[in-house]
């Protein structure tokens, strides 16, 4: 019996279609990542880059230096931990605001009729059809001490001096709020809607209220929904720089406008490297925790 010839591996079409988004994920995000993680280690100098090579030749010895000044001078800065524990407390704020606001709307579209919903959908989606620039500077015409808020509770005789909004805190939680609303409703929203509503029906059977049929049912069983939804609130917004520059006021310490300053105004691109790279890193944490809560709940179901 001869032997079989060996077997030349290729690709399955499963392979092929996964391949596309790594090579995306990687050529646009992972390399550039440690391109800025490189720069970190560097040491400011003039000239074009603004920045030490790490690697250098020089003796027919090969030399690598790699200056850790930069983290040093993050943890022992008081104005860089002020700024991010800020970053945390905006972003966090502004996440719970999104999900007290959006978990009703997703619930309402979730348990809408299949003829509603898509027109519910689009009216979450529908402030994407215009550009993030000039939603937020519409912004700026609505919380301006003249501007349309402030002229309305004028003439409703609410209050008889404009509310100072603009350029304030409430500004920025206002703004992000406005602009990551949807990224917390859609997810939520697929999770509601893929519940067995028999669930329900069988809990109010046994004689349970609306509110407990809620917190024993309805709430464990989108957890992964709220998990998701406020990620993709929370990790952006930690790092947003355009509502807090245009909205916030001079005191609205934000990692972005930090990196903005220190890429463009200081020209010192080691020492925002280094801030982008504690950035990603206190990150990853609430990323690590969804990972594993949702291996936990994976595993449960099994």
């Amino acid at each position: 019996m001869s032997a079989l010839p060996p077997r030349r591996w290729r690709p399955s079409g499963r392979s092929l279609v996964i391949a596309g988004p790594y090579l995306w994920l990687l050529l646009l995000f992972f390399v550039p990542f440690l391109l800025v993680v490189k720069i970190s280690f560097a040491e400011l100098e003039l000239g074009v880059p603004p920045y030490t090579p790490l690697v250098e030749l020089r003796d027919a010895t090969l030399h690598l230096t790699l200056q850790f000044s930069h983290y040093v001078f993050l943890l022992t800065d008081g104005l860089y931990l002020d700024t991010y524990l800020s970053s945390l407390r905006i972003a966090a704020i502004s996440t719970l605001c999104c999900l007290l606001i959006g978990y009703p709307m997703a619930y309402y579209i979730a348990r809408s009729s299949p003829a509603a919903r898509p027109l519910l959908l689009m009216a979450v989606m529908l402030p994407f059809w215009t550009s993030f620039l000039i939603r937020v500077y519409a912004w700026i015409g609505i919380l301006k001490n003249n501007g349309l808020l402030n002229q309305a509770l004028l003439w409703l005789g609410i209050t008889h001096d404009p509310v100072e909004l603009y350029r304030t805190e409430w500004a920025v939680y206002i703004g992000m709020v406005y602009t990551y609303l949807p990224f917390l409703i859609m997810p939520l929203y697929a999770h509601l809607a893929r519940m067995d509503v028999r669930l329900l029906e069988a809990a109010y059977d046994l004689g349970a209220t609306p509110w407990t049929a809620f917190w024993k049912i309805t709430l464990p069983l989108s957890r992964n929904g709220v998990l998701a939804g406020c990620l993709l609130v929370f990790i952006p917004a930690v790092g947003e720089y355009v509502i807090p520059e245009l909205l916030g006021g001079a005191n609205t310490l934000m990692i972005g406008r930090v990196m903005w300053n220190e890429f463009f105004g200081n020209a010192d691109w080691p020492m925002a490297s280094a801030v982008t790279c504690a950035m990603v890193v206190l990150l990853l944490v609430p990323m690590a925790f969804f990972q594993r809560t949702q291996v936990a709940a994976e595993e449960r179901r099994r």
